[in-house]
């Protein structure tokens, strides 16, 4: 098998990944556009040959490289980055070189707000008020249906990135006279908790391996209000939720391939999918994965590609969250101080500088730890976790 790893380096919490393709044996070909001492040591041995491009935005010079591996190597049987970043790219080099998974065709339903929306609607799923907006008139006959806020967010966008909350007919007119460019999607403001639906699925469709991750608040609010951020593992995964996130995986056709679902609860308890990414979820959620059920999911999913079989036992024995600090804040207890406390407990600390590595953590200015244990110890840590002396 010829797996080529695009962007082999990052995120870097893929690198086990790489290593255990190799170790069973697949061909793993290495692209990017930094040079080969660059990149973590662990990659020197997993990686076949490595390519260096100029600039992995340049289309032509990935199509060089993947001619190259082809002529070397034969057919190219899978291409993957891990990164929505690089996920159209991804796409247009399967479409291109006839390698399985999303191709071009896929993007705008992989993408677009708009078009997850309609996605849930063919599904049966209820969806927030709202459609793509380009006008002020527009916004306001919304807002007569609606009432406000109103949330206005890309079309094409990932997480809280320049995304508003519009309270009233004037914070509309100040967006559109300095509206950025591309589409707008604009919905009724959901009041209700964030859960994500995570999961895997092997080469048939089939789930093999299912999270669910509670969020501690929105991640507008979290971004605009500079507020402490944490999630948690839901150890059980309600029955509406398992369901919505198994139907739309079933729509979407996935195969061999990691997802992540967000959804919101209203306050009358019911589930609304709020979108879709193809990917992994970022940060430190995998670890998550790992320490929650005691298993190696990078394993596991070079296990899926190579065997297409998923052998760990995924049943949930611990409560396990990601609890974040503020880089800018003061806390009243120090990193060194909460290990110390909590040995057992803090399973994994993101060491000083280290925020830089996680995908979405240096933009928010939030690093922390993940913890481990029961409901009492998983409460108690978080408060002092989040404990703020200033800000």
């Amino acid at each position: 098998m010829n797996y080529v790893s695009f962007s082999p380096h990052y995120p870097p919490n893929y690198i086990p990944f790489w290593v255990n393709l190799h170790n069973m044996g697949v061909t793993v070909l290495g692209l990017a556009d930094i040079a080969w001492e660059e990149l973590p040591h662990p990659l020197h041995a997993a990686l076949t040959e490595y390519y260096r491009v100029g600039s992995a935005f340049n289309y032509d010079e990935l199509l060089r490289a993947l001619g190259y591996f082809t002529h070397h190597y034969g057919k190219i049987d899978r291409l993957e980055s891990h990164n929505e970043f690089w996920l159209e790219s991804d796409a247009r080099l399967r479409t291109d070189f006839n390698i399985p998974g999303l191709h071009v065709e896929d993007m705008p339903r992989v993408k677009r707000k708009s078009e997850m929306k309609k996605m849930f609607k063919q599904i049966g799923l209820p969806v927030p008020r709202g459609r793509v907006i380009h006008a002020l008139d527009e916004a306001l006959a919304l807002a007569k249906e609606t009432g406000y806020p109103l949330v206005s967010k890309p079309d094409i966008g990932v997480g809280a990135s320049r995304t508003f909350k519009l309270h009233n007919a004037q914070e509309l007119d100040e967006f559109f006279q300095n509206k950025p460019q591309g589409d707008y999607i604009f919905e009724e403001f959901i009041h209700g908790d964030m859960v994500t639906f995570d999961g895997l699925t092997d080469q048939d469709g089939k789930l093999v391996f299912i999270n669910s991750l509670k969020y501690s608040g929105g991640l507008l609010e979290t971004l605009n209000q500079s507020l402490d951020f944490w999630y948690c593992t839901q150890r059980e995964i309600p029955a509406d939720l398992l369901n919505a996130g198994t139907r739309i995986v079933q729509a979407y056709h996935l195969r061999e391939r990691f997802f992540h679902f967000e959804f919101f609860r209203d306050s009358t308890g019911q589930l609304i999918p709020l979108e879709v990414n193809m990917r992994p979820p970022g940060g430190l959620a995998t670890e998550l994965f790992n320490y929650t059920n005691e298993i190696d999911i990078y394993r596991e999913y070079a296990n899926v590609v190579v065997h297409n079989r998923f052998e760990a036992l995924a049943e949930r024995p611990y409560y396990c969250a990601y609890v974040a600090r503020r880089l800018s804040f003061q806390y009243r207890y120090s990193p060194a101080e909460i290990l110390s406390a909590y040995p057992r407990q803090v399973v994994h600390m993101v060491p000083p500088g280290g925020e830089s590595m996680l995908i979405g953590a240096s933009q928010c200015g939030l690093v922390g730890s993940i913890i481990r244990g029961g409901v009492r110890q998983f409460t108690a840590l978080a408060a002092l976790e989040k404990a703020p002396r200033a800000c």
